[in-house]
C-alpha cells in the first residue's frame, strides 16, 4: 500500500521540521513526507532527504510553485513566517496561495497553523493597547486569524491549529535572562502575574502528526496546543533550577516593553498584553491534555529545560 503524502511547508523550520521528522520516525509508516523548501540544497533539507523525505523546491510567495508541490499529495501542513519579513499583508497573501493550491490539488486534510485575531477581543478603537500599522493590534496574530477565511471560504477539509509561545524564544530574540548588578539574573517579561501557555516547537509538529492520524475526529475543528502554562515566577524558578543560577522574574510594564525599539517590539508587547489580559481565553483554547494525547512525548517546560537549558544565553 502506498503511503499518504503530506506536503510540509516550512520543513526546515520549527513547526514544519518537527512534523517532517515525526513522520519520518513514525513506525506505523502511514505517511510520507514531501518537504517543501526554497532551497533543496540547504543542509537541513539534505538532512531530511537522507532520512527519506522527498525534498521539493517551493516558495510560499510563488503560488504556482505551491500548486505543483501540492499535486498528488494527501494532505498539507500550512504555516507562514511572519518574523522573516514583518508584513501582515505578505503573510495573508501567502496563506491565500496555500488555500488555493490545496483546493486545486484536492487535498483530503489541511492543517493551518493559525492564531487568534485579537481584534475580536480588542477592537481597533480600544486604546488599552496601541493600534499598529493602522489596522492591527497584534499583527502576527491578527493576520493569521484573518487568513482563516481563505481556507473556510473554499470549503477545504480543515483543522485549525493554534500554537503557543515557543520555549525556544528563550534561546534567542533577546528573551533569555539578563544579568543584574548583584550578579543574579532577571527574566524580563510583560506578563504580570498571569500564566503563559508555551510549547516546544518540535512538539507542535508531533501533535500535527497525531491530528493527521485522527483525521475524522479533527476535520472542521479548531484545536490549541500547549505543553505547559506557567507564570513568570514559575518560569524563573524552573530556569534557576536548570541553570544552577539565581534567576528572578521582572514583570515589565507592557508600555515599557513596547518601547524597547527592536524590530517587532510593539507587536510583541501587545501580544504579551493579550496573553495577560485574556488569560482565561488562552488557557481555555490551549489544551495540554489533548496535546499529550496527540504527542505522548509532549514536553513540560522543566523537561524542555533538561534538554535545552545549556543553550540559553545568559547576557
Amino acid at each position: 500500500m502506498s503511503k499518504k503524502i503530506i506536503a510540509v511547508i516550512g520543513s526546515t523550520g520549527a513547526q514544519g521540521g518537527g512534523l517532517a521528522r515525526a513522520i519520518l520516525s513514525d513506525r506505523s509508516g502511514e505517511f510520507a513526507v514531501r518537504a517543501l523548501t526554497r532551497d533543496p540544497a540547504s543542509d537541513r533539507a539534505q538532512e531530511l532527504a537522507k532520512l527519506g523525505a522527498e525534498v521539493v523546491a517551493a516558495d510560499v510567495d510563488d503560488a504556482e510553485s505551491l500548486k505543483k508541490a501540492f499535486a498528488g499529495a494527501y494532505g498539507a501542513y500550512c504555516v507562514t513566517f511572519y518574523w522573516a519579513h514583518l508584513s501582515p499583508d505578505r503573510e495573508k497573501a501567502e496563506a491565500k496561495a496555500m488555500a488555493h493550491a490545496a483546493q486545486q490539488a484536492g487535498l483530503q486534510h489541511v492543517i493551518w497553523s493559525t492564531l487568534e485575531d485579537t481584534r475580536t477581543y480588542v477592537p481597533l478603537d480600544d486604546d488599552r493597547m496601541p493600534t499598529l500599522m493602522g489596522k492591527y493590534k497584534v499583527p502576527h496574530f491578527d493576520a493569521k486569524g484573518e487568513a482563516d477565511a481563505y481556507f473556510t471560504e473554499l470549503g477545504l477539509p480543515m483543522t485549525f491549529s493554534y500554537a503557543s509561545f515557543y520555549w525556544e524564544n528563550f534561546l534567542g530574540r533577546g528573551m533569555g535572562p539578563k544579568r543584574t548588578g548583584d550578579g543574579a539574573y532577571m527574566l524580563n517579561l510583560p506578563l504580570g502575574d498571569k500564566r503563559l501557555t508555551g510549547i516546544a516547537a518540535e512538539d507542535i509538529g508531533k501533535c500535527a502528526l497525531g491530528v493527521f492520524k485522527r483525521r475524522e475526529e479533527f476535520i472542521g475543528k479548531r484545536i490549541g496546543l500547549a505543553g505547559d502554562a506557567l507564570t513568570g515566577e514559575q518560569m524563573a524558578a524552573a530556569m534557576s533550577k536548570a541553570l544552577g543560577k539565581q534567576i528572578r522574574y521582572n514583570a515589565v510594564p507592557f508600555e515599557v516593553f513596547r518601547s524597547l525599539g527592536f524590530p517587532g517590539a510593539e507587536d510583541l508587547g501587545n501580544m504579551f498584553q493579550f496573553y495577560a489580559e485574556f488569560e482565561p481565553v488562552l488557557l481555555a483554547s490551549r489544551d495540554i491534555n489533548l496535546s499529550r494525547s496527540l504527542d505522548p512525548e509532549l514536553q513540560s517546560f522543566e523537561q524542555w529545560l533538561d534538554r535545552n537549558a545549556s543553550a540559553i544565553p545568559l547576557e
